[in-house]
């Protein structure tokens, strides 16, 4: 297949470029703007392949998306590119709107003329695959012992939230009003290798190794599943393949735990690889701060759906995708540095943990 990726040097994005480039028989055609978070050194791997490339495109510009499209000849589409900082969308919603809501909806209409344009066959097979969060459903209750489910309803709370909720309606309304071959699928946290260091894990591997606090907002009791990225890659793959057109399919690995515990092994590891100067356990840099507006206490995936009707499963658990994670960050300060040093194109960091994946 000839597949259009949307937000293909961004972290999710880049794990699925890499993942689909390493077999032959499909060709990956990288839609990325290139903004704060997308970072090419993420695809190095590959940029020499011959089934890759990647394009310098802003997914607002529909004329110029169904003209790749057409010259590509284009069998699917996963679209990824998106907005995601929880914070970020408290400070500056209207960013979200126009890449998370107008974003989707120029893909979906470039999608939908492309597609009428393809022959019969190829018109069957296509497919346009929204890739979206698991906070489009709001919260759940530390102790209810319940988890989103494909027919738990829409309660977002975030700006980043609401802007994925609407995301995906359009992509149901495009389905069952004019018939575009979509599916979906909502995912927990992510983490791995590449992670944009604002979000929890490497923020907080990094802040450790640099000996500067390890910010946790409130208690550090809000709750999240944990999904390693490549696991991730594969479902999304897996989704666009085999899923069925309307459908939309839970992706998690069943690895619920509070900010804090993440935070903690985070430094139970970093104590064992990396042992501080002053012989001190990392988790002595662990600072309380105020908490963030809407912080919703716990998210939980219920991923049987995709593992039943797909046959997908997630092959890390938390503590050997947390281990992995950390390693790579050891091992790999040619592409973080950069960034920690404020160089990579000026923008800020340092964002207290639990935010979105």
């Amino acid at each position: 297949m000839r597949i259009l990726v949307t937000g293909g040097a961004g972290f999710i994005g880049s794990a699925v470029c890499r993942h689909l480039v390493a077999d032959p028989q499909h060709s990956v055609i990288n839609l990325d703007k290139l903004t704060y978070a997308g970072n090419l050194n993420s695809l190095r791997s590959i940029e020499d392949r011959s089934n890759y490339k990647h394009l310098k495109v802003d997914i607002c510009d529909e004329e110029q998306v169904l003209h790749i499209m057409q010259d590509e000849q284009v069998d699917a589409v996963l679209h990824l590119a998106a907005e995601t900082h929880v914070d970020r969308s408290i400070d500056a919603p209207g960013q979200f709107v126009q890449t998370n809501i107008v974003g989707t909806y120029r893909m979906l209409s470039a999608a939908r003329a492309h597609w009428q344009l393809l022959e019969h066959q190829k018109k069957d097979r296509f497919r346009f695959h929204h890739v979206s969060t698991d906070e489009v459903f709001g919260e759940l209750s530390y102790g209810d012992g319940g988890y989103f489910t494909e027919d738990t309803p829409y309660a977002p709370s975030s700006p980043y939230s609401a802007s994925k909720a609407a995301s995906d309606h359009l992509a149901r309304a495009w389905c069952q009003t004019y018939s575009l071959p979509v599916v979906l699928s909502n995912c927990s946290n992510n983490y791995g290798p590449f992670q944009f260091p604002e979000k929890l894990i490497p923020l907080v591997i990094l802040n450790a190794l640099q000996e500067q606090p390890l910010p946790v907002y409130g208690r550090g009791e809000n709750v999240r599943d944990w999904l390693y990225v490549e696991d991730h890659a594969r479902a999304l793959a897996t989704v666009l393949m085999r899923g069925a057109v309307g459908e939309s399919y839970n992706i998690g690995s069943n690895e619920e735990h509070t900010n804090l515990q993440v935070v903690e092994a985070i430094c139970d590891v970093l104590d064992a690889r990396r042992p501080r100067a002053n012989g001190e356990s990392h988790r002595s840099l662990i600072t309380f701060v105020p908490d963030r507006p809407g912080h919703d206490r716990r998210y939980a995936i219920d991923a049987n759906k995709v593992k039943r009707e797909l046959g997908w499963e997630p092959v890390e658990s938390f503590e050997t995708g947390l281990e992995k994670t950390i390693d790579w960050f050891l091992d790999n300060a040619w592409w973080w540095q950069p960034i920690r040093a404020r160089t990579y194109r000026g923008e800020r960091l340092g964002n207290p943990a639990g935010s979105a994946p």
